[in-house]
């Protein structure tokens, strides 16, 4: 379903800017509203962050930018509890904006490629604070494509290591 929804967003929102969509995560909204935050490459190789509103008119998908920031101004992405499993984070530029991804793994997924963008194009630091470093660097074993299904497969196993823990018997 995603790849579709990638897809059909690349096609009728960044394609004829002349963007290329690299990755999105859908972000939770109190208001009963689909967004979601983009992160494209323009032909030019500037990467910019974008906020997108999602709606339906009758039976056609409609997808509008609501709010768009350049990745070279991204100053601190803070996860807010690395030690949880929270889909809350921030992203610190001129001002902080808060944002609720979709899951936890999306949420580390969409700043895997904030960094590997940032790597690519812009080659500057920016930090990084209150997430698994082992689930973020490129170089780990647990970075790939299926990031997302690796960092659940990880949390999953932690858990079930706390649960068979918690129910052996104490001495």
């Amino acid at each position: 379903m995603s790849s579709l929804l990638k897809e059909d967003m690349e096609k009728k929102l960044f394609n004829p800017q002349g963007h290329a969509l690299y990755e999105f995560i859908e972000i939770i909204c109190k208001a009963k509203k689909r967004f979601y935050l983009c992160v494209s490459v323009t032909k030019e190789e500037v990467v910019q962050i974008s906020l997108v509103k999602h709606y339906r008119t009758g039976l056609d998908d409609k997808y509008e930018i609501n709010r768009t920031w350049l990745l070279k101004d991204l100053e601190l992405i803070d996860g807010k509890e690395a030690d949880t499993d929270n889909a809350h984070f921030e992203m610190h530029f001129e001002k902080i904006f808060k944002w609720e991804a979709y899951s936890c793994a999306s949420k580390y997924s969409f700043t895997r490629s904030l960094i590997k963008l940032n790597n690519m194009y812009i080659k500057r630091e920016i930090q990084v604070v209150n997430f698994d470093l082992s689930y973020i660097n490129s170089d780990a074993i647990w970075s790939s494509n299926n990031g997302d299904c690796l960092v659940l497969m990880r949390i999953c196993f932690y858990a079930s290591n706390l649960l068979c823990l918690s129910l052996c018997p104490m001495p």
